[in-house]
């Protein structure tokens, strides 16, 4: 069955025109009631799923939330002894170290997906394909161990106090080398996030249309401007999904940023120093913590970890809808 479309002639459907055209062409069809009802069951199990562990951490971290407020979050001193508890230094290093894997391992993902997808031969692709995915599925603590023997040393060595002396004048460049520190944890950020983009982007890619290269490379353009102008904007969307799956998986690591970041629990400028992240601060406390209060608090960091990543999810959603209104609208529909 063809689906109609609207629109005046030789004007190309968006994919909101067919799903819509689709669904109209559907309408009135009988759906198996027992199917239907298993599949909106599962979606529902979903939402109260979120509902629930966002009620058990609101539940369980009560006696910070009361005591605190919204001064948790500004708060820069956490002192279990005295009982004083502030998150805004993870809530920093989360954010910083997610900004760093983000700027380091974007680009990178992005371009092995690029080279894996249209410009390498079969056999080399598949091979390298596969090493792609292998990266993905070493543990997080595997890649810890390679920051401390191998990351660190050379960090703490050469390239922090080379980007010292050329761009000292900056604050995120300026400070003793410790090797181990915010730029450390951003960097073993972005080695883990390179497959997750690389293999979710290139998948995106090779699903673009034939149809879309011959017809740019029919205009006359190179093979550079074919992937330029006619893959990279259509796959635009999905590439940013892939980009959130890895910002996803920056915001929540925990045993790989803890080995190499240094777990410090300050606010600075530079990223040679120090810092803390929500997951490591969990990681390190939650078996010793020794009050009430401290372990509330320690709940009340993820469930601020949780808020961070619904804000950054909601956020890059707003980017996702923003990109699509202004392609629809560009193509006319």
């Amino acid at each position: 069955m063809i689906v109609p479309t609207s629109g005046s002639r030789g004007h190309t459907p968006t994919v909101e025109e067919r799903r819509v055209a689709l669904a109209r062409a559907s309408t009135g069809r009988k759906v198996d009631p027992a199917a239907a009802t298993f599949f909106f069951l599962c979606a529902l199990s979903i939402l109260f799923l979120v509902l629930g562990i966002a009620l058990m951490t609101v539940v369980q971290s009560w006696p910070s939330l009361s005591r605190f407020g919204l001064g948790f979050l500004f708060s820069q001193t956490w002192d279990p002894v005295a009982g004083r508890f502030g998150a805004l230094p993870f809530i920093f290093g989360t954010l910083v170290t997610s900004i760093v894997a983000l700027l380091v391992g974007g680009p990178v993902g992005l371009g092995a997906a690029i080279a894996l997808s249209e410009l390498t031969p079969g056999a080399t692709r598949d091979a390298l394909s596969s090493l792609v995915e292998l990266l993905a599925a070493i543990p997080s603590v595997v890649y810890g161990l390679w920051g401390i023997f191998v990351l660190a040393p050379v960090l703490r060595l050469t390239v922090e106090p080379a980007l010292r002396d050329t761009l000292g004048f900056l604050p995120f460049f300026a400070g003793p080398a410790y090797g181990v520190g915010l730029l450390a944890g951003g960097l073993i950020l972005a080695i883990m996030i390179v497959p997750t983009i690389a293999a979710v982007s290139r998948d995106v890619l090779r699903a673009v249309p034939v149809d879309q290269r011959e017809a740019m490379l029919a205009l006359g353009a190179t093979r550079w401007e074919m992937i330029q102008g006619a893959v990279i904007p259509y796959a635009r969307t999905g590439i940013i999904g892939g980009i959130i799956l890895g910002l996803g998986r920056a915001l929540g690591e925990t045993m790989a940023v803890t080995m190499v970041i240094g777990n410090r629990p300050a606010v600075s400028a530079s990223l040679f120093a120090p810092g803390y992240t929500l997951a490591s601060v969990i990681a390190n406390e939650f078996t010793e913590a020794a009050t009430d209060l401290h372990l509330a608090a320690l709940v009340e960091i993820g469930l601020v970890l949780l808020g961070v990543t619904v804000v950054v999810n909601a956020i890059a959603r707003l980017l996702v809808w923003q990109i699509n209104r202004s392609v629809s609208i560009n193509s006319g529909g």
